[in-house]
């Protein structure tokens, strides 16, 4: 029997343009809309503005934040080392509070970057916790597994660093981050070994290969995943060019150009996304552009960690398919993906009385579409017959909060919507959040589980925890000289 839901709403931003349009009645028939029509006379009720659910093009599905951990407002080459201070935690709670929040956050498909296994279970293990997680909480994922073989602790020969350090913190160095990394052969077997595990998961899980970056994986290892890529059809998710020193790093060692370089071993394509790009160039990203490959833009993460602006409006102008993440590292640290696309809008449309290309539409279509090729997902983005059913409600009367005149929707949406305006949220037809509260899981619940176990581990760090500012110190001083 058909699962059919009619949603009935003040108004509603429909098709391509995400025009408003109200009131309407939009038909949910077993997750697909399957149909939009106009109805007469006054609404009953509260007034509901439908829109579509945002795509999460970058995540790494953190289990908490890292400035719980010490690690808030750094750069990101003293932020990603420090994350060893934080324990393993059961994978499926991990996984299960942050879809809950990127639910709660106006999300209804995130993309995995799983670049920190949890390791208390086999990975492929893990991944099915993970695709359970995802399948609970009523979303959709694509998981790329990271894959990585060179430059673990910092861009280059990390003698200088330990040479900063007395002897016992140098052995806790090489222990911690100096460990001899997986072959080549034996990583990509891992990511079939996911990929088969997860086959018989419910709910859309789309398995990818994920090399971190250029700078810490080697030719052999991109030029392996180019060509499994283009042999098995699997998608690629990739860092590029995220901070300076990274362009510094880049520039050095691939002086034809790292771009050129990708594309010469047939790395970019279509199958191919992009995080970050914040200092790739103009001729770069008209490669990108060229070969299909899309850009997933982290504005609040890039401001958290130092990175930069990533020049959209040059993204654009020069064709690239331009999506928006979070990174897992929103404005105010709460995953509201609504707020997220409004600070991606103010940051990047062009100053003063011209139209750009950044305009409300191309914003939308970055939030809510584009980072769907990404994860593999079918047509959906916008609200129109034979899309999927992912659509959010917001409380226009909120919105609309001083009721003076009639106002373009669209303009409270770029202006003041939050998470809080967020009345109900439908994932492929399925009512996955109810005015804030996520359905199929009990997120505080989960949050405290968390904490609880963080609170029992981080003893066993300590030592770590106690040498770390000399560490961090060796890691500054290391890329001060070269950046």
């Amino acid at each position: 029997m058909a699962e059919i839901t009619t949603l009935s709403v003040a108004n509603a931003l429909l098709g391509d343009h995400y025009a408003p349009s109200g009131p309407c009645e939009i038909t949910l028939t077993d997750g697909t809309i399957t149909s939009i029509r106009p109805t007469a006379g006054a609404i009953i009720g509260p007034r509901l503005l439908a829109i579509p659910a945002l795509a999460d093009a970058h995540n790494h599905a953190r289990p908490l934040s890292s400035t719980s951990f010490g690690a808030g407002g750094k750069p990101l080459e003293m932020w990603l080392p420090q994350l060893a201070v934080m324990p393993a935690v059961d994978a499926y709670t991990a996984a299960a509070a942050s879809f809950a929040r990127s639910l709660r956050g106006g999300v209804t498909s995130v993309m995995v970057h799983l670049t920190r296994a949890m390791g208390l279970v086999s990975l492929p293990e893990e991944a099915r916790q993970i695709a359970q997680a995802a399948q609970d909480v009523g979303v959709s994922i694509g998981f790329a597994i990271a894959l990585r073989d060179r430059n673990p602790l910092v861009y280059g020969n990390h003698t200088p660093v330990l040479d900063g350090l007395d002897a016992p913190t140098r052995d806790m160095v090489q222990r911690t981050w100096l460990a001899p990394l997986p072959t080549i052969a034996n990583q990509m077997a891992m990511v079939d070994a996911v990929a088969e595990a997860v086959a018989d998961m419910p709910g859309h899980i789309d398995v990818q290969y994920g090399p971190t970056g250029v700078q810490w994986c080697s030719d052999a290892l991109l030029c392996t995943i180019a060509k499994a890529s283009a042999q098995t059809g699997r998608r690629v998710h990739m860092h590029l060019l995220e901070t300076q020193p990274q362009r510094v790093w880049a520039d050095g060692a691939y002086p034809e150009g790292i771009v050129d370089r990708l594309d010469s071993i047939g790395l970019l394509s279509p199958r191919l996304t992009l995080a970050h790009c914040v200092w790739a160039r103009p001729d770069e990203l008209a490669q990108i552009a060229k070969a299909g490959a899309r850009i997933a833009v982290n504005a609040s993460s890039n401001l958290h960690l130092h990175s930069g602006l990533a020049p959209v409006a040059d993204m654009l102008a020069a064709g690239v398919s331009v999506a928006m993440g979070l990174d897992g590292c929103a404005f105010d640290e709460d995953d509201d993906a609504l707020r997220e696309m409004r600070l991606f809008h103010l940051l990047n449309h062009i100053p003063g009385f011209g139209e750009g290309v950044l305009t409300r539409e191309t914003a939308l279509r970055a939030a809510c579409v584009t980072g769907r090729a990404g994860l593999g997902l079918g047509p959906g983005g916008i609200l129109a017959e034979g899309m999927s059913a992912d659509i959010l409600l917001l409380d226009l009367d909120a919105l609309d909060r001083d009721a003076l005149m009639q106002v373009d929707p669209r303009d409270y949406l770029f202006t003041r919507a939050t998470q809080g305006h967020i009345v109900e949220a439908y994932s492929k037809g399925r009512k996955v959040l109810d005015r804030g509260r996520v359905l199929g899981v009990d997120l505080p619940a989960l949050e405290d589980a968390l904490r609880e176990s963080y609170r029992a581990h981080l003893p066993a760090k300590a030592p770590l925890i106690a040498a770390w500012p000399q560490i961090e110190a060796s890691i500054g001083a290391f890329y001060k000289a070269c950046c």
